[in-house]
């Protein structure tokens, strides 16, 4: 039986920063292991030597500024995490978006009475 491996290769540049932003935003709140530091340093170096060398080829400007815009968020999430303090960020569109205040799910609902008195069910 031979060994089977199950990665995935993006056919592009494009496609290998969306792969890579996806894995980041799955991982970004996940406890900071020695396992998690690696694989992020990983991706990191893959940003930088591989993804780098085929944008070059691509020729493409706008790709290799969304590639060290992507590095630099990425950095700035290990220096957050190293320093342990909390991260309230995600990446989108290959840049760090950081949100300011918590979201929280509500529901507002009517007491009986007027319309101005609200109360919210969590």
């Amino acid at each position: 039986m031979s060994e089977r491996h199950n990665y995935i290769q993006p056919k592009n540049t494009h496609e290998a920063m969306v792969l890579i932003q996806k894995l980041f935003n799955e991982y970004r709140h996940a406890p900071l292991t020695d396992v998690l530091l690696n694989y992020h340093n990983d991706l990191i170096h893959r940003l930088r030597s591989d993804i780098h060398d085929a944008a070059v080829q691509e020729g493409n400007r706008e790709q290799l500024h969304s590639l060290e815009q992507m590095i630099h968020a990425m950095e700035t999430w290990t220096r957050i995490r190293l320093s342990n303090q909390p991260f309230n960020g995600k990446m989108k569109n290959f840049q760090l978006v950081v949100s300011q205040h918590p979201h929280f799910k509500r529901r507002v609902h009517k007491i009986k009475g007027s319309s101005s008195y609200r109360a919210s069910r969590h």
